[in-house]
């Protein structure tokens, strides 16, 4: 079997798991804050605030953000379901705009849904491909509003010479098993902002005025309180020890990942049936995923090209969901139309890119897909 992905996991993270539980310090502690300090270093962001998830970092932005019930926040809809719930959490609403062909929102679809309600706008950098940054942080400057930036799967993504995470205030990380790097589970938001990460650091742990960390160290007695209604929103010093070691190892990852997509463009290129993922000049993917896109549907059926791949060994994926078609969402957004959106979830396919993946592998499933697109 041919996995979609697959975490590169080691013994040099299982000994730092092993270490770290043998100190007895096993959450929120010394592992954490080094985890948080050597990823905005590598960024380059002044500040990283570690949390349990992805969805948790985004639901935090949207609370320092001030975004609450009323509000409108513009988002894709073709994003996993976790970027708009993180909406809803907060009591706002989901505002969906188009996206581009290459997977990201687009600027004057999503300008054009501003109203006064609008708060903010929460693009996504789908599959690892950065969105126009520089774009939508002049749309909102025009409007005043807020951009937050759902990076889940960009670790590592670079945006016009900057490393993803370094270009706004608020930008979220998720380290499932899936991205590039992982923690078991875990996320991470970024900012500039000191207000931002010292409410941030707040609300992840139930709105508790001294950290455990700082508690436990000092000499003399402390009683924390609890200045706000907050979250259990914690990374352990467990899953930090794993975050450093894979971080060590992301520069050298990033390089194995895009050596692959290299092999797929070269081996795909030819075929103009299939349209292949769009990386801009000025734009540097960690390929979180490897999409392809079927131009003519009527002569190779999506679904069919995945079941015979299926039979073969071969694990892949639907194209990006689209939230508004989602159960939990359709009712309520059944009359919006976003026919790229739906277009491209309904025609393309994420291929295996893991590493290490073996040229014997990538050839079998390039082979695979010629056949059955031929």
């Amino acid at each position: 079997m041919i996995p979609i992905a697959k975490p590169y996991l080691t013994k040099e993270e299982a000994q730092a798991a092993y270490d770290t539980i043998l100190t007895g310090w096993v959450t929120q502690g010394p592992k954490v804050q080094e985890f948080e300090e050597k990823f905005a270093a590598y960024v380059g962001s002044k500040y990283a605030v570690a949390v349990s998830n992805c969805t948790t970092a985004l639901h935090l932005c949207m609370i320092v953000a001030g975004i609450k019930a009323g509000d409108e926040v513009i988002c894709p809809s073709m994003s996993y379901i976790a970027t708009a719930n993180s909406i809803k959490y907060v009591g706002a609403t989901p505002v969906f705009a188009e996206v581009n062909e290459d997977y990201n929102i687009d600027v004057k679809h999503a300008e054009s849904l501003i109203t006064p309600r609008t708060k903010a706008i929460l693009i996504v950098h789908q599959i690892g491909m950065p969105a126009d940054i520089d774009a939508f942080k002049a749309l909102c400057a025009k409007h005043k509003l807020l951009l937050i930036e759902d990076a889940a799967c960009a670790i590592g993504s670079a945006y016009k010479g900057k490393k993803i995470g370094s270009h706004s205030d608020l930008v979220c990380f998720s380290f499932h098993p899936r991205k590039v790097i992982t923690t078991g589970d875990g996320g991470m938001i970024t900012t500039s902002r000191e207000d931002y990460k010292d409410r941030l650091k707040l609300l992840r742990q139930h709105g508790m005025s001294v950290s455990d960390r700082v508690r436990h160290s000092s000499s003399k007695v402390i009683f924390e309180d609890h200045i706000e209604v907050g979250y259990n929103y914690r990374m352990t010093d467990v899953q930090a020890s794993i975050g450093i070691k894979q971080l060590e190892k992301l520069d050298w990852l990033l390089a194995e990942r895009r050596k692959i997509a290299l092999k797929y463009n070269e081996a795909f290129k030819s075929i103009d049936k299939i349209r292949l993922p769009i990386e801009k000049e000025g734009y540097y993917s960690n390929y979180q995923s490897f999409s392809i896109y079927i131009k003519d549907s009527k002569a190779i059926n999506r679904n069919e090209l995945m079941q015979a791949l299926l039979e073969k060994g071969i694990s892949t994926r639907r194209g990006i969901m689209c939230t508004h078609k989602e159960t939990a969402y359709a009712e309520e957004y059944k009359s919006i139309k976003l026919p790229v959106s739906e277009d491209l979830n309904g025609n393309s396919i994420l291929i295996p890119l893991f590493v290490p993946m073996t040229d014997e592998e990538v050839n079998t499933l390039v082979d695979m897909v010629k056949k059955q697109i031929s």
